[in-house]
């Protein structure tokens, strides 16, 4: 025998469900602009260029071609620049930076590698076929001044309109939060590095 009360909770379910439906339909039917955006990974939290390359992994998908420059890091050998390579058609890897600032100790050096990378920026922009670029860890660049933000707003605001821009790192400034069309703080509550945990494959590199 059904139990009535389940049966009556079972309705109310439902239709709740499809007001929900019917108003979540609506939202999206409302939604008909399509653009390249500028996304903006940031905060203290881990996990701001793994996301960045999980929307590169997206974009390979569907075939389109992706552009990673690397900003301050790129000296480093990681697992998703292995695993990119493997989209050697549809991916160029650019990896420009010589490490981070502290390990480096030679400012005029890291800001020709900065504006290195950004000449390969530039070239990606005005690319129409590229459909992603990622500039992993810029925030950093420009938190130190490495970069003129003007120019740097400027040059990815003349891309081509459906090429999407993902900007990585820490401590993003104002201004690029102002441009973006997307922002998302990364907020660290744990990190297993406070416990002695080293760096590992796979998980940081």
């Amino acid at each position: 025998m059904v139990d009535p009360h389940t049966s009556q909770e079972a309705e109310r379910h439902r239709a709740k469900m499809q007001k929900r439906k019917a108003m979540q339909d609506k939202e999206v039917a409302s939604k008909t602009v399509e653009k390249g955006l500028l996304m903006v990974n940031t905060g203290p939290g881990k996990g701001k260029s793994t996301a960045a390359f999980g929307l590169a992994l997206r974009m390979l998908g569907y075939g389109r071609r992706v552009v990673v420059i690397q900003f301050i890091k790129g000296a480093w050998h990681t697992g998703e620049r292995k695993a990119l390579k493997r989209f050697d058609d549809l991916v160029e890897w650019h990896a420009l930076g010589e490490g981070f600032t502290w390990e480096t100790q030679d400012k005029a050096r890291d800001i020709a590698a900065c504006q290195r990378a950004w000449g390969i920026a530039q070239q990606a922009f005005s690319n129409p076929d590229i459909g992603l670029v990622i500039l992993d860890e810029l925030n950093v660049a420009l938190r130190y001044d490495y970069l003129p933000m003007h120019q740097v707003l400027a040059d990815i605001a003349m891309r081509p309109i459906t090429q999407h821009v993902a900007v990585t790192g820490r401590n993003a400034k104002e201004a690029m939060l102002e441009a973006a069309d997307l922002v998302t703080e990364m907020t660290l509550i744990k990190h297993h590095f406070k416990n002695g945990v080293k760096a590992q494959e796979g998980i940081e590199f």
